[in-house]
């Protein structure tokens, strides 16, 4: 009886987490935390795990709701993931220096879709665009 009153609150509990909408700003800092430690890593092993869980950010990522331009922020998103995993594919096969590149371009990716989200500065907000 007990084993199933613990499989009942389990299977209710992420019923009520699975609409749980994206905070993005935290996942975003967390995307951010995993980028920082796939660039800094010094070993294969430790390279994967951060651009593993960098790439599983960015998917969430993708669930949350953009209010300006979200079109082209989901594809930006899309770019990112593309950009990891060629990185993720260039470290494995040739080492991790050969996956410079590719994260180079995730954080060219992300200066450039930022710029879509940033708040409109203070001249922006007095005479329009």
């Amino acid at each position: 009886m007990k084993s199933f009153y613990i499989f009942f609150t389990l299977l209710f509990s992420s019923f009520v987490f699975a609409d749980q909408p994206v905070d993005l700003e935290i996942n975003m800092k967390n995307t951010g935390l995993a980028y920082k430690q796939a660039v800094q890593a010094t070993e294969l092993a430790e390279f994967n795990i951060a651009i593993d869980k960098f790439i599983k950010l960015v998917k969430v990522s993708k669930t949350a709701k953009f209010y300006k331009e979200p079109e082209q922020s989901l594809q930006g998103l899309d770019k990112v993931i593309a950009q990891a995993e060629r990185a993720k594919k260039a470290a494995n096969e040739h080492g991790l220096d050969s996956a410079k590149a590719p994260l180079k371009n995730i954080d060219n990716l992300r200066k450039k879709y930022h710029e879509l989200h940033e708040p409109p500065g203070f001249f922006e907000l007095l005479f329009g665009k």
